[in-house]
């Protein structure tokens, strides 16, 4: 007999431990979720969609975790992503390396 896990049970046991959900927690702590989701646009970009964009750029997550600390506009259309200064610079650094890693 073959047993079957659903898929999110399984994403809850290979999620429970380690870097990727003390990633996501990260993003959840600091309140990413307000403007983004994962795999569809809230006011923001996915994370999916930034992930795509900058897939083949070398400095994507250092450039991601400063326009996360600084802010930005103009490059998802009218969006305008304010200074997020609650979050410091390594953590902007694993938020951004977290989101790369969507793709």
């Amino acid at each position: 007999m073959r047993i079957t896990l659903p898929w999110i049970a399984v994403i809850g046991l290979l999620g429970s431990a380690g870097p990727v959900r003390a990633d996501y927690d990260l993003v959840v702590k600091k309140n990413c979720l307000a403007c983004h989701y994962v795999d569809k646009r809230k006011y923001g970009p996915s994370f999916q969609q930034v992930a795509a964009k900058y897939a083949d750029q070398k400095d994507a997550a250092d450039m991601l975790a400063k326009k996360i600390m600084t802010g930005g506009a103009g490059v998802w259309g009218e969006d305008m992503m304010p200074p997020q200064s609650q979050v410091s610079a390594s953590e902007a650094r694993t938020i951004a390396t977290y989101v790369l890693s969507l793709k």
